[in-house]
């Protein structure tokens, strides 16, 4: 115990901003960062000494140029889903996932994190920005940056996200400028963001399809399809977002609420809103998130679906729903050959209250394990779910039916 306590303290005295789960590295590698998060409270509550790692780790860090860092991931999938006649005839499919770069480091002071991602469908951004650290508490960032709403880094342990991300609501990037104050048991996030990633109505890009994050791309007509191209176009714009998180003991509590103008190529047609409940506890090795969200898009003309944009194709959610997650993960550090933690979790997700005249609700559960082994992490997921994309189905459908989809994603970090 006491060797592993060491090995995480070292590891967070390395970092380049004011704590490992500053922002500013928190999209390096997604799974081993979770791993290491849920390791560190476990060890530090056996030890009785959470109540001032964070604020440790903060001043212990140090402000001399690190340069810029150059890392990565390549990931493949095994995918079979009894939905797809095609795919359980050939028993699954096995494909290449994503090859992606990151950049990340400080140089005179001036802390710079990027991402990019090759899909063989599309070439997107993920992440772009430059930060400075004002003191041991304040940071600033300027680019394309997460948007602070609900439990952070992640409102999951799967690879799958929960629902809120198809929302746009989850793991969310935006154009902006964004603010964060950490102390010993606040953290105080207040954003601005212009437009989203790519530019907003009239970014400079040749499909507004492709992206990392779900954003809102159009406004549906009646006699327009699920996942046909939007004839009204429509972006964010203006966006102002607000959380705020209290850290007592092992739980922290938090509030998030965001609100922004809707505009399609002219002028405004209406306005968007959101805010959410949220909570992380670490108890011993179980970790439990919780998140009541909340959104709503209230056009000029009232529409009860939107047309939403993200890897390389359309589609269309209810403008105005509710959404529950309940997620429950157990780490378990074993030595098995390279294999060092099985991450074992359940994640359920309920989107309710939609908008128009949907009678069936989104439902999405996930039952899987992430493994580690050095720096392969791979994700085993057992996904059951009814209107959920990418698991047969839509946000905007109405089936009663449950598909279910048997996904192995894994990939080597460097």
């Amino acid at each position: 115990m006491k060797n592993l306590t060491m090995f995480l303290l070292a590891l967070c005295f390395s970092q380049t901003c004011f704590s490992a789960e500053k922002e500013s590295l928190s999209n390096r590698v997604k799974q081993l960062e979770i791993e290491i998060q849920q390791l560190k409270k476990a060890v530090n509550t056996a030890d009785n000494n959470t109540s001032d790692n964070n604020t440790a780790d903060s001043k212990a860090a140090e402000k001399e140029d690190t340069g810029i860092t150059l890392g990565g991931a390549v990931r493949f999938q095994y995918v079979y889903e009894d939905y797809n006649d095609n795919n359980s005839s050939r028993g699954g499919d096995f494909d290449f996932d994503v090859f992606r770069l990151d950049l990340n480091g400080e140089i005179g002071g001036v802390i710079l994190s990027a991402q990019y991602r090759w899909f063989q469908y599309m070439n997107v951004i993920h992440h772009a920005w430059v930060g400075y650290d004002f003191d041991e508490q304040w940071q600033g960032q300027m680019g394309i940056t997460r948007v602070p709403f609900g439990n952070l880094n992640y409102n999951s342990h799967n690879y799958f996200f929960s629902s809120n991300y198809y929302v746009g609501l989850e793991d969310d990037y935006d154009a902006g400028i964004k603010f964060i104050r950490k102390s010993d048991q606040h953290d105080l996030r207040i954003a601005f963001f212009f437009t989203d990633e790519m530019g907003g109505i009239d970014g400079y890009v040749d499909n507004r399809s492709d992206r990392y994050s779900y954003d809102i791309v159009g406004v549906r007509a009646i006699d327009e399809g699920i996942y046909d191209q939007p004839n009204l176009e429509a972006a964010e714009h203006n966006t102002l977002s607000l959380r705020y998180a209290y850290q007592l003991d092992n739980v922290e509590l938090g509030f998030s609420w965001l609100s922004g103008d809707l505009r399609d190529a002219t002028s405004s047609i209406g306005t968007r809103s959101a805010f959410a409940v949220h909570t992380d506890a670490q108890f011993n090795r179980w970790n439990i998130k919780l998140q009541y969200t909340d959104y709503e898009y209230d056009f000029d003309e009232y529409s009860p679906m939107i047309a939403v944009g993200a890897y390389s194709f359309y589609d269309s959610i209810p403008s105005e729903a509710k959404l529950y997650t309940v997620n429950v993960a157990y780490l378990k550090p074993v030595s098995f050959g390279p294999i060092t933690s099985l991450n074992f979790y359940n994640n359920y997700n309920l989107m309710t209250d939609k908008s128009g005249d949907f009678t069936n609700d989104t439902i999405m559960n996930v039952l899987g394990v992430a493994i580690s082994a050095g720096a392969l992490y791979t994700y085993v997921d057992l996904v059951s779910a009814k209107n959920q994309p990418f698991v047969g189905g839509t946000m905007a459908g109405d089936s009663d039916d449950w598909q279910t989809r048997f996904n192995i994603n894994f990939g080597y970090y460097f």
